[in-house]
């Protein structure tokens, strides 16, 4: 061998042997990806505590329930009227014309997505290590706990980014179903699963829930019932009531009927006969007021004044906060909406809600200003009662008359003056229509009116100058979000 070619295989072997040695700087490890941490924020049972109470407050964030899921699910249907042609606070939703691009869709699929990639990184970290931190009991209840949240934001997602279940039986392109944590950097292309899919792999998770969850929650020596925990925590009744909520959007009514008769005896009064005894209270205005730990409220999003949404997220600054003073708020009542009702009369307490100014209506189930401290509810032992008697109605299509008994309570707590009665209904219709009127009385404001219209399929009402939507129009569901049809490439759009 000459001496000039052992000195070019010496070189090569260097530049090799270099290469190796200093790879690692070509592709270095970045410092503000997301870590496991090698899992140490589960080496303590103080800190697993800490991540579960942190998924609840990533639920309460501006994006969901601090404000923006609940007023985009209102003023998406038709009883508000927009007031400020301001496009960073839904005008753009309001009037239907809100693109992929804009960042009421890229916010709210971000937060979502953001607080189902925080349960998936909590379930996974728990079985990698907390499982052997924490006795087995609390390791359930924590990750029942963490599925709760995911399945209900799936849910939430569902009822703006996807079509509704009746149409097709769920056959329609739903969301990337993402059920591992993404703690790193990596390919995360995933195609979307059908509607359906993602409705059984939420009850999935809540079958588990339910299972896992404690019946109560309880404080002290001898234990009492833990108010603020029983209303901030999900426990066993919590999943029950979110499944009646999920079964009735798929119109699976006897499936209704199943888990409502878990916590909602055959006759009056209706008191959950197990777990927290969750009940409608006599008083409507006592769920909205101090200390909002009533036993309707079966789940809520809390907020003190350490601990707002931030921004103009919040559901007084949309819906009431400039009424009293300007008779203005971003939103006001559409007077063509719910309010016109003449069947819904002027003494029953729920017209208390409604502020009027001048020309213009206001909503105020959240009255409290800046620095808006008002509990919100997620889901209410109301809800629970209209879901049953719906499904009811809709399942057998007869006068059911414990359906009549249940719209009897919601109804009369607030206007003792009306009794519905088998006679007064000419057939099943005639009722399934009063107890859908009854949701959209009861529940203003809460979120509910969009997506109560899309399971049915039914158009989305005019108001103001926008004419009606019929279920056939693209703007009938949200455009999908335009970072996600960026960064997946599997992702398709709506």
């Amino acid at each position: 061998m000459t001496m000039k070619k052992t000195l070019l295989i010496i070189l090569s072997l260097g530049v090799v042997l270099n290469y190796s040695c200093q790879k690692e700087k070509l592709y270095p490890v970045s410092q503000t990806q997301v870590s496991n941490q090698d899992y140490q924020p589960f080496t303590t049972p103080a800190r697993i505590l800490s991540q579960v109470l942190a998924l609840y407050n990533n639920l309460r964030g501006g994006q969901l329930y601090g404000s923006r899921y609940i007023v985009y699910n209102e003023v998406k249907a038709d009883n508000y009227i927009n007031s400020s042609n301001n496009g960073i606070t839904a005008f753009t939703v309001w009037n239907a014309t809100i693109g992929g691009t804009d960042s009421q869709i890229t916010g709210l699929w971000s937060s979502g997505y953001s607080t189902i990639n925080n349960c998936n990184l909590f379930i996974d970290g728990m079985v990698a290590k907390g499982n052997s931190v924490v006795d087995a009991a609390t390791a359930k209840t924590y990750v029942a706990e963490a599925k709760f949240i995911r399945a209900l934001v799936y849910y939430d997602l569902l009822q703006l980014y996807a079509r509704p279940y009746a149409d097709g039986s769920g056959s329609k392109p739903g969301l990337p179903l993402r059920l591992t944590g993404n703690s790193s950097y990596a390919n995360y292309d995933l195609a979307r699963s059908s509607v359906a899919d993602v409705y059984a792999q939420i009850i999935k998770d809540l079958d588990a829930a339910e299972t896992d969850l404690p019946s109560t929650y309880t404080t002290g020596t001898p234990a009492v019932l833990d108010a603020v925990a029983n209303t901030t925590r999900a426990h066993k009744n919590t999943a029950i009531a979110l499944k009646t909520r999920v079964y009735l959007s798929e119109q699976k009514y006897s499936n209704v009927i199943t888990e409502a008769n878990k916590i909602v005896p055959a006759v009056a009064p209706f008191v959950a006969p197990t777990g927290v005894p969750n009940a409608l209270q006599s008083d409507i205005t006592k769920v909205f007021t101090t200390p909002y730990t009533t036993t309707e409220s079966i789940l809520s999003a809390p907020f003190l004044t350490t601990e707002t949404p931030g921004g103009q997220s919040q559901l007084c600054y949309y819906f009431y906060a400039n009424a009293k003073a300007l008779g203005t708020a971003e939103f006001n009542i559409n007077p063509t909406g719910v309010v016109a009702d003449a069947n819904w009369k002027t003494t029953d307490k729920r017209r208390g809600f409604i502020y009027t100014s001048g020309s213009k209506i206001a909503m105020s189930k959240f009255p409290t200003l800046s620095p808006y401290t008002d509990w919100v509810p997620v889901i209410r032992y109301a809800e629970v009662l209209l879901n049953l008697a719906e499904a009811r109605v809709r399942s057998t299509n007869t006068v059911d008359a414990q359906a009549i008994a249940l719209l009897n309570a919601i109804r009369g707590r607030s206007d003792a003056t009306t009794v519905f009665t088998v006679a007064g209904f000419a057939n099943s219709t005639a009722l399934a229509d009063a107890i859908f009127q009854e949701r959209n009385i009861e529940l203003l404001g809460e979120g509910f009116r969009n997506a109560d219209l899309m399971r049915l399929m039914l158009p989305i009402p005019g108001k103001g100058l926008l004419g009606a939507i019929p279920n056939t129009d693209p703007r009938y569901i949200w455009p999908m979000s335009g970072d996600e049809l960026l960064y997946n490439k599997l992702m398709t759009p709506n």
